[in-house]
């Protein structure tokens, strides 16, 4: 009896089956394009089927780059330029004061680079370096300038005293100082050829000035003291030389100031019709002063032995043309100027001869 399970099937069956499903079966051509696709191919590929999404790139990468050089680094070669520029201050004038105003003159020098540019008029303001606040004393009107290794800026312009007390602090500052730092500080729109576009950039310079020092150095000469007054009704004439070691001329007018000695006080001094120009400055004095003191003074020691006796000068008032000027004054008020006067001279002509309580 035959088993139906153990039969196995023909040779020639099995042998299609293989060759149906066997690698053998399938033709070189559909082998070969199942091998891996190199990464350049398909790269080739994919910028055949891309190549606008490319080109529109490639146009806005031109585009961004060609605005960032004119709106970003323009600016930054515009900016750094500015800060490399030096400004150094030949002179300042303050002519014509009033009370609330006064010509205001600056002589300037600017020396920067050859890349040529155009600076556009703007309004600056100048203060104080080391005084902490930093309040602008004075609003200037800069012109326009062309960027070149040297110029000359010269600025004359009406100026409204707008706060009394930042003015009034820097003629302190000049006054008592034998040095002081001061900041011009603007925005200007600096303008290149070929591009319509203005850059706005920082201006800010710091100079550093010579001071009046306190007026050290103030002197007399020709002194003459009246026992029944002058017919100005004064009774102590001299001849003063002021030195302003500055670079500031000012406009002052009358001025009036307290006068000590031996931290007393003891008269009034007078000094007409005042413009202080970088130097010495000669002009007439005139004083009001008690009798006693100075008599005293000159027979005491040290002084009875010269006869030069140290008196101190402050800021009383200032007026110009009939108007008070505050600035000047309080200025002025803040620092006693020493100067020494021989009276011991002008009492000999008198026919008085002080002596030193030993002799």
């Amino acid at each position: 009896m035959v088993n139906s399970n153990s039969v196995s099937p023909p040779q020639s069956a099995v042998g299609n089956k293989v060759d149906e499903g066997g690698l053998d079966s399938f033709p070189a051509e559909q082998v070969e394009n199942r091998q891996p696709v190199s990464k350049k191919t398909k790269f080739f590929r994919h910028l055949k089927r891309f190549w606008w999404v490319y080109a529109i790139l490639a146009i806005l990468a031109v585009v961004l780059s060609v605005m960032l050089v004119i709106f970003v680094g323009v600016k930054n070669i515009a900016q750094s330029k500015i800060n490399a520029a030096v400004l150094e201050v030949q002179g300042i004038s303050c002519t014509k004061t009033e009370t609330d105003n006064f010509v205001l003159g600056i002589n300037t020098t600017l020396k920067s680079g050859t890349t040529k540019a155009t600076v556009e008029a703007f309004e600056g303001v100048m203060y104080l370096e080391d005084e902490p606040s930093h309040t602008p004393f004075v609003t200037i009107n800069f012109p326009e300038t062309q960027n070149q290794p040297f110029q000359t800026v010269n600025i004359s312009q009406n100026v409204n005293v707008t706060n009394l007390d930042a003015l009034t602090t820097f003629n302190a500052w000049l006054l008592n100082n034998e040095t002081l730092r001061v900041t011009v500080q603007g925005n200007p729109t600096v303008k290149v050829p070929g591009i319509s576009k203005g850059y706005g950039v920082t201006f800010k310079k710091t100079v550093t000035m010579p001071g009046l020092n306190g007026f050290a150095g103030l002197s007399t000469t020709n002194n003459s003291i009246s026992a029944s007054n002058f017919s100005d009704g004064t009774n102590f004439h001299t001849t003063s030389t002021i030195p302003n070691k500055s670079l500031v001329t000012f406009e002052i007018g009358n001025v009036t100031f307290n006068t000590y000695l031996n931290g007393s006080l003891v008269g009034t001094s007078y000094i007409d019709n005042v413009v202080l120009s970088p130097g010495n400055n000669t002009y007439p004095l005139r004083a009001k002063i008690e009798q006693s003191p100075i008599l005293t003074a000159v027979q005491s020691e040290p002084w009875c032995q010269t006869g030069i006796v140290p008196m101190d000068l402050s800021g009383l008032s200032v007026t110009n043309n009939g108007q008070d000027l505050p600035y000047f004054a309080n200025a002025l008020a803040t620092h006693n100027t020493t100067v020494e006067v021989d009276l011991g001279t002008p009492l000999r002509a008198l026919g008085l001869n002080p002596k030193c309580p030993s002799s």
